[in-house]
């Protein structure tokens, strides 16, 4: 901690106005964490063993003078629906969740009321007449329902507020603001209750109308005292927001007519180093936060330095940017319970379970997305050895697969397998408690030997204790009947609950957010998302109560809300040596705004001893955009080619070359293939591989016969039950009955139709045919002087037949092909061009059936099913428009061969290496 902060002249008066007796003293602070903080400095303060004051916090203190007990919001939101459903006809009942909606806004509202010690009647009363008079002008026939019903909700507000206020009151239970109205009710019996005792408020700023009444009270009975952190540059100028309340309160109490102000300090205007340094995104500012803490480090122990986040999202990134000096660190801030990594695990629990509950309850059926979602999260997979059933769901295609599947894949589950995998079929409570014996058993699995696991285990803790509230909830209430409003109920807890972490405050680095740095002081502070609607926050309305309503009531608008931000960010820089203020440069996206208006009231109000520099900062970005990649042929790549090339060369790995060297590496040296995933809908590639299947299927029984038409109108009548078995083959345990996959099924159905039909047609007109082969795997070996050993083509040719005594090579396409794309006027820079990918691909298979068929002329050519009337389509030697031969023969193949060798022997040059073609 710096030298002279607040707790350190605090603890010392408290010695020089107490002694050492503190049994009687009871000191009040804003919050629980400057209680340690100030326990530190009492000790420092003494150099004997003596016994501390009692030291609370404010919330503390209500609570006793009230004599009532603080409930949550959610406690408070289930005892509103009670009496709400008491209170209602039964046919306006609203569901729990209609009902929270705008509850939850009513509650802040009457939060508000109780703690301002308004008149709740005639705060209601107001707001009705508006809304009364806003439609003082309609004709009572022109109402409607919906009028009706708005106007009766303004109505009904008198009564659920004194309903809910007596229900509580009943119970010994309180929202905050019940707390402090039933506070100050009870505040004549309390100070006659104490005794002896002396109470010691510190460190206030902004004070509630039910506090002030409260301190003021108590100050008058001479049973409490006062001290303030006040900063003279802010409490002096009648127009500086950081001193807006300090102003109010020194002005208007009755306490300082008589008594003098304590404290003022002049910290402010020493010596300051202040660095504003922009940077885009969020990411960037926790990167350039990591790099600040870094060089810190080397000078300044890390105990007196803070990082305040502005934004608490950004506290998983800069856990991940901190450096590695940084050995110990304290995080105290309320984290959102919806950016919980842990609660993203229950949201994805219930999601599968909603999905599978409403899909089929008899079969229980998980769709596959929500099964890979939640056995791949980080705070799972680690732990249910699922990797085995995760690779046949995605390499059997399984759409939608059973909880029995399941299990039988999974033929060992361990305990947390099986709790994630129940069924979800009883009560919301049973739910819940499943779900709370998953979060047991994954913090049962996470060790303690990091911090990232100390840090998972407080989300999992947080997570648990919203999970065993809506336990008991549930229990207590009837609202709760479904799984969908169970899910309801949790989202809207869970967005209320906060995240709280255990360390050691007093050492190492203190990650804190705004409201949690009160009181406390520091050497080096680095604020980061310094923008407007951040830091300051927006001017959010909330609220049911108009704001020109609130300004003639007294209630806090967001004025005063701007002037709270301004005292806690002056605070933050007032005993501070070194400031850091990071802002996201960004115009655009979720995170972006204009930098903060405080920065530019720094600038604009620069104090002769601070220095302030202003610096951007933006991601080293590379010369090009792009670099080429250049890999070297090493002696394994030699190796592995010469491997490759001496056994199976296959035609499409020669066109990949061509497409790319760099991809032809990729799958063919190193052999990376594609991650077997799930086909939801059915990929181009999976649809021509059932049509070629198909084809197969039906010519092979009669391979080597001539074919007739007869033979045809069999293939079509069995046509469909051919293409549904090669679905089931080819695409597995995929859902083909309805959606996209449907409709591939019926294209793949009228692709082989269309086909049978074109066959049939040419056979009628009088060609003679005969299938040779089908799916048939062909090679032939190069052998040349200047290659380094045989290259061994190899590959299969989709079909092979005798057309009117020619022999005809023919390769089937899926996708649309056209003539031109396969006619060519010189054999000249074949291999240099993609676009001849096709002829090189159609001359390899000639090259490979040469070995079957020597010294025989044939033709070799595509049939695509897209364009299909154009019938099969040749390889062509043209000259201009004229076609010189559509027929290969050895003289065409050794001009191919030419070509092909040139191309081989790029490849397996070692002085030249792969190059990607951008």
């Amino acid at each position: 901690m710096p030298e002279n902060t607040f707790l350190q002249k605090l603890s010392k008066t408290i010695f020089e106005k107490y002694g050492s007796d503190f049994s009687n003293l009871i000191v009040v602070l804003p919050n629980n964490r400057a209680k340690i903080f100030l326990l530190e400095a009492l000790k420092e303060e003494s150099q004997h063993t003596f016994f501390a004051p009692t030291i609370i916090s404010i919330e503390t203190f209500i609570e006793e003078v009230s004599g009532l007990r603080s409930v949550d919001s959610i406690e408070v939101l289930f005892e509103f629906y009670t009496i709400y459903c008491s209170i209602t006809v039964k046919e306006e009942i609203q569901t729990f969740e209609l009902f929270s909606n705008w509850a939850k806004t009513l509650l802040q509202d009457f939060n508000e009321i109780d703690r301002y010690l308004l008149e709740p009647d005639h705060v209601f009363s107001y707001l009705k007449d508006i809304e009364a008079i806003k439609r003082w002008d309609l004709e009572p026939q022109n109402k409607t329902e919906l009028i009706d019903n708005y106007l009766k909700f303004w109505h009904n507000m008198p009564v659920y507020y004194t309903e809910l206020y007596n229900e509580l009151l009943k119970k010994g239970v309180g929202y905050q603001g019940l707390l402090y109205r039933e506070a100050v009710a009870n505040l004549n019996h309390f100070s006659t209750a104490i005794g002896n005792k002396k109470y010691l408020f510190a460190g206030f700023n902004a004070l509630n109308q039910a506090e002030e009444k409260i301190i003021q009270e108590l100050l008058s009975l001479n049973i409490a005292t006062i001290f303030w952190d006040a900063e003279a540059t802010f409490l002096n100028d009648p127009y500086h927001d950081a001193g807006l309340f300090a102003r109010k309160i020194k002005s208007t109490w009755r306490h300082y007519k008589t008594n003098p102000y304590e404290w003022i300090f002049n910290h402010f205007n020493e010596p300051k180093n202040i660095q504003i340094l922009g940077t885009p995104k969020m990411i960037g500012q926790a990167k350039l936060a990591g790099a600040i803490l870094h060089d810190i480090a080397k000078e300044t122990p890390l105990k007196n330095v803070a990082v305040i986040l502005g934004d608490e999202t950004i506290l998983i990134p800069l856990l991940y940017s901190l450096p590695a000096d940084v050995t110990e660190l304290n995080i105290t801030m309320g984290y959102s319970g919806k950016n919980n990594p842990a609660q993203l695990v229950v949201n994805k629990l219930f999601k599968m379970h909603q999905n599978a509950v409403n899909r089929s309850k008899s079969s229980y059926v998980y769709y596959y997305k929500d099964v890979l979602d939640v056995l791949n999260n980080a705070l799972i997979e680690p732990f249910v050895a699922a990797k085995k059933l995760v690779t046949v769901i995605n390499s059997n295609n399984y759409t939608f697969i059973t909880r029995d599947k399941l299990f039988e894949i999974q033929k060992e589950p361990n305990s947390l397998f099986s709790l994630l995998f129940e069924k979800w079929d009883a009560s919301p409570t049973v739910v819940l408690e499943t779900i709370s014996a998953i979060l047991i058993e994954i913090k049962n699995q996470l060790s303690n030997d990091s911090e990232s696991n100390k840090i998972a285990k407080a989300f999992l803790y947080s997570v648990y204790k919203v999970i065993t509230k809506l336990t008991t909830y549930c229990s207590n209430h009837e609202a709760v009947q479904n799984l969908t409003v169970l899910y309801s109920i949790y989202k809207q807890i869970i967005d209320l609950d906060e995240v709280s972490f255990e360390g050691e405050p007093l050492q190492g680095l203190q990650i804190m957010g705004v409201l949690e740095s009160r009181v406390l002081d520091f050497d080096t502070v680095i604020i980061t998302s310094m923008n407007e609607g951040t830091f300051p926050a927006g001017k959010s309305q909330n609220s049911f109560i108009p704001f020109d309503v609130k300004r003639e009531l007294g209630l806090p608008t967001f004025k005063e809300k701007d002037a709270i931000y301004t005292y806690h960010f002056y605070h933050l820089l007032q005993r501070a040596k070194n400031v850091y203020l990071l802002y996201n440069t960004e115009s655009e996206g979720v995170d972006a705004g204009e930098k903060s208006r405080f920065i530019t009231q720094l600038e604009f109000e620069k104090h002769t001893n601070h220095s302030i520099t202003h610096e951007l900062y933006n991601a080293v970005l590379p010369e090009k955009a792009n670099e080429t990649v250049v890999i070297e042929k090493s002696t394994s790549v030699m190796e592995r080619l010469e491997a490759l090339f001496s056994t199976s060369l296959s035609p499409s790995s020669i066109t990949t070359y061509i497409r790319n060297p760099i991809q032809f590496y990729f799958q063919k040296i190193l052999r990376i293939s594609e991650v077997d995933e799930v086909e939801e809908n059915i990929a181009i590639n999976t649809l021509g591989t059932i049509i070629h299947e198909s084809l197969e299927a039906l010519y092979k029984p009669y391979l080597n016969s001539l074919l007739t038409v007869s033979i045809i109108d069999k293939m079509l009548e069995s046509a469909d039950q051919v293409v549904l078995q090669q679905f089931k083959m080819v695409y597995k345990e995929g859902e083909i009955t309805k959606g996209k996959n449907l409709l591939a099924y019926e294209v793949a159905k009228r692709n082989i139709y269309n086909f049978l039909h074109y066959e049939k047609k040419l056979l009628e007109a009088g060609d003679i045919v005969t299938v040779l082969y089908l799916e048939h795997n062909f090679q032939q070996v190069l052998i040349d002087d200047r290659l380094p050993f045989p290259v061994t083509i190899k590959g299969n040719v989709d079909r092979i037949e005798l057309r009117n005594d020619t022999l005809r090579i023919i390769d089937y396409k899926t996708g649309k092909v056209e003539q031109r794309s396969l006619a060519i006027e010189t054999f000249e820079g074949l291999t240099l061009a993609i676009k001849n990918d096709k002829i090189i691909q159609l001359l390899c298979y000639a090259f490979m059936v040469q070995s079957t068929f020597p010294n025989v002329a044939m033709e070799v050519g595509i049939i695509s099913f897209k364009n299909l009337k154009a019938g099969f389509m040749p390889f062509q030697i043209k000259e201009g428009r004229d076609v010189i031969t559509n027929e290969i023969d050895d003289s065409i193949l050794e001009n191919f061969k030419t070509e092909l060798l040139d191309l081989l022997l790029e490849i397996l040059n070692q002085e030249i290496p792969f190059e990607e073609k951008i």
